[in-house]
């Protein structure tokens, strides 16, 4: 039984985009996924509002303004018209995209953190900072670099990026320095205030339980309920919401961001006349469309933010997959990366194409590998050979032969393979199963090609007219039904296919029944192909542009390395480092990390490490393994796992672990 339509409100919300760069495919993992799921709950009889909006504060975007020599206002509103604008060209169709800088968002962002305030959830509390001497500031976030306390790699101050993945609060990372001027920093007393994020352990335990969505956001949940700390949520920046109270200080991005989609309800309740409270006040169905790295936030912190604040809480989370381009490790600084605008849609590639591989390549929760090759094979294959192919023939077949779709009644088995397919792609994307659902509409195409093939109406026409109308008639039928099934995915081209096969209305309004209705018998024109092979050249063509990315972005940090000279040490202090062989002799993934594995290594003795490896490395390869290990490294826990030891490994595009030539004996020392 679907979940929808329900007599609930419900409001879909896609996790905001950073106003700090270009949009990139990865960004539209989640945005095509979320349209796609919006415009199939209206085919449902499901009225939902979509809401999305800049996320316009944050320190990221203070240090690029400084960079540019701008205000911080003028860089979100210059990225705010470029992402929207893209949104427009990509057929993503947000009831409102919103942006929080905007007066409502800092007035219900103020109302939130009084009514936790008042409700006892926010304390203060005199922490040590990061001051830059030179500078004369305080450095919040990602002006301060330095050295994880969890696992000893380099990260960043909010956040161990290069290592465990844990969030930093402000204070905890080692050896800060400047980010800006590089000079070391010094600690500092201020008072800041907390979040009482402690204090949800036993709702938070309860409600995801109840939190439906994708598996992948749920069970990390699960895990990090179990040991929460309260989170501070101010920061020294002048650009962002005030703390009541406090003008010297700003709450964090991750309370006013998130607050964005409450804010943008409103706003779009207030242009159009209905109540933004029956979505975030009563009894409604909020579903939150994200990317898997933002799960955290999502599942943990903003639940309880709302809990602890009167209002309601999510009722689904929907995490995707991350991305990879050319299965390399998506990444902009070493120039994997496909910008939405200047390597596609300006190469006149249409909006339907690329929403069709990103529903269609593999499931929501899994890793979206991009690659042209498979890009153009999915579109020749698949939405020309397949989609493409039966509507065309079959559209161009009944003009030449009726000039109009043909009278008499439609197979009863055709209404019975359209209802079943209807009722599996609902089925499938009940549990957000896109790639499931695409198949399902793309098997019906299949059937209709391979009914239309086995009848040969081109034969048939010539001795029994009548049979050939019904034959034509039938897949007439099939192509209403692939229309309405495939508009969500492909809001423009079945726009064209339902003007072609001459049907009333909008087929954005029409529903996924209405493939049931039996076609009156309308006149047709001659029908337009609607989907075009992609060419061999053009291909080549956009692989080189990606090629060349990638290589200057090498070049460039071949340049930054031979800068970065590392200063000279002695043959004694070498002596220090205990760098020995080792064999695996078990390999494990860590709970609540998707980043780390448990290893037990025999290096003359067994020990316990973690190794950041989870994503480059399947677990069951490893075991047998000769590796090569820091041995007297400092022990540390990640994710509540003792590290006693560090695998060493090339840092390259996705970890390279270095091995002996040949297999030695546990614990040879490397010298």
């Amino acid at each position: 039984m679907s979940n929808f339509p329900s007599d609930k409100p419900v409001v879909v919300t896609c996790g905001l985009p950073y106003a700090n760069g270009k949009c990139h495919i990865g960004h539209l993992r989640t945005y095509v996924p979320g349209d796609i799921f919006v415009r199939a709950l209206r085919k449902q009889g499901q009225e939902a509002v979509f809401v999305c909006g800049s996320d316009a504060h944050g320190t990221p975007i203070v240090v690029n303004a400084e960079e540019q020599g701008i205000a911080p206002k003028e860089l979100v509103n210059r990225y705010h018209k470029l992402f929207e604008s893209v949104f427009k060209a990509m057929e993503v169709e947000f009831s409102i995209f919103g942006n929080t800088d905007s007066p409502t968002n800092h007035a219900r962002t103020n109302s939130i953190v009084e009514a936790l305030i008042q409700n006892n959830y926010v304390y203060p509390q005199v922490i040590k900072l990061a001051y830059c001497p030179r500078d004369k500031r305080f450095l919040p976030d990602r002006y301060v670099e330095g050295i994880c306390p969890y696992c000893e790699a380099v990260a960043r101050g909010d956040e161990c990026d290069q290592g465990c993945g844990k969030h930093l609060e402000p204070g905890e990372i080692k050896n800060a320095r400047c980010r800006i001027c590089g000079s070391p920093a010094e600690y500092r007393e201020q008072e800041h205030f907390f979040f009482k994020l402690s204090a949800f352990s036993g709702f938070l335990s309860k409600y995801l339980n109840t939190l439906w969505g994708t598996s992948n956001a749920i069970n990390y949940a699960k895990e990090w309920a179990k040991d929460l700390k309260d989170w501070c949520i101010t920061r020294n920046l002048e650009w962002g919401v005030r703390f009541p109270g406090h003008d010297d200080l700003v709450v964090y991005v991750w309370v006013d961001a998130p607050i964005g989609y409450i804010s943008f309800t409103e706003e779009w309740a207030n242009r159009t006349g209905n109540d933004w409270e029956k979505y975030w006040k009563g009894d409604s169905r909020i579903i939150h469309f994200i990317g898997e790295d933002i799960t955290y936030h999502h599942c943990i912190f903003w639940p309880a933010m709302l809990k602890g604040a009167g209002y309601t809480q999510p009722w689904a989370v929907v995490a995707s997959g991350m991305l990879k381009i050319d299965d390399k490790k998506f990444s902009k600084s070493r120039g994997y990366v496909v910008w939405v605008d200047e390597d596609y849609l300006d190469h006149g590639f249409h909006p339907d194409l690329l929403r069709y591989y990103i529903s269609n390549y593999t499931s929501h929760t899994k890793e979206l590998n991009f690659s042209w090759k498979v890009f153009q094979d999915k579109v020749n294959n698949e939405l020309v050979g397949a989609l493409g192919n039966f509507l065309h023939r079959t559209l161009h077949f009944a003009y030449k032969n009726f000039g109009r779709v043909p009278e008499g009644e439609v197979d009863k088995e055709i209404f019975e393979k359209i209802k079943s397919t209807t009722n599996n792609v609902i089925s499938a994307l009940d549990e957000y199963e896109f790639k499931k659902a695409t198949d399902e509409m793309m098997e019906l195409a299949q059937y209709g090609n391979a009914y239309f093939q086995s009848n040969e109406p081109w034969q048939l026409i010539k001795k029994d007219r009548e049979a050939c109308a019904r034959v034509v008639k039938n897949c007439l039928q099939i192509g209403k039904a692939l229309i309405l099934l495939f508009e969500p995915v492909l809001p423009g081209n079945m726009e064209k296919a339902w003007k072609q096969l001459a049907l009333a209305g909008d087929v954005h309004s029409a529903r996924f029944e209405d493939g049931l209705i039996e076609l009156p018998s309308v006149e047709l024109g001659p029908p337009e192909i609607l989907f075009s092979k992609i060419e061999d050249k053009k291909i080549k063509e956009m692989e080189a542009i990606l090629d060349k990315r990638v290589k200057l972005a090498k070049s460039k940090e071949k340049k930054i390395e031979a800068e970065e000279v590392k200063p000279v040490i002695t043959f004694e202090e070498f002596q220090n480092l205990d760098i020995r062989i080792g064999t695996v002799l078990a390999a494990e993934n860590i709970k609540g990390s998707d980043k780390l594995l448990r290893l037990e290594v025999d290096i003359g003795e067994k020990r316990q490490i973690v190794a950041g490896i989870a994503k480059s490395h399947d677990t069951s390869q490893l075991v047998g393994k000769q590796v090569v290990v820091l041995a007297n490294m400092k022990p540390a826990k990640l994710f509540g796992v003792e590290s006693c030891g560090m695998v060493l490994a090339a840092d390259v595009e996705g970890a390279v672990l270095l091995m002996p030539e040949r297999k030695v004996r546990e614990g040879t020392k490397v010298r």
